[in-house]
């Protein structure tokens, strides 16, 4: 889980990356909404991010702690073509950590988490 500051931008960042949005429900305290969770998942797989709205409009900052989450992909070229034509840039081209691995890129959300798109291999 992590926070963000706009629930449709995000939805359509974490949309165009392939997840649907599975479900969300509002956490109400003293009849009063506080926050609301968004649960995401790729087609077919059990595995959530759950993404959390506060509504009393407080800012976040990214801290030291997260590194980024990881989506593997069975083309990378594509996956960035498609992205770009929302508006998804990668933060540089498509490069590989050592000879033989995987190719990859990262993007980042509307809240500037960083998202590794590994290609698979």
């Amino acid at each position: 889980m992590y926070r963000i500051t706009d629930p449709e931008r995000s939805r359509a960042f974490y949309q165009a990356l392939g997840m649907e949005s599975r479900r969300d429900f509002d956490i109400v305290r003293d009849e009063a909404v506080e926050a609301t969770n968004y649960f995401f998942g790729f087609p077919g797989q059990d595995e959530e991010l759950e993404l959390t709205y506060n509504h009393d409009g407080r800012a976040y900052e990214l801290g030291t702690a997260y590194g980024h989450i990881a989506i593997g992909v069975d083309d990378l070229d594509e996956t960035l073509a498609r992205l770009k034509k929302q508006g998804i840039a990668p933060e540089r081209e498509p490069y590989r950590v050592r000879d033989g691995g995987s190719r990859l890129a990262f993007v980042r959300d509307p809240d500037q988490y960083r998202v590794e798109l590994i290609e698979h291999r």
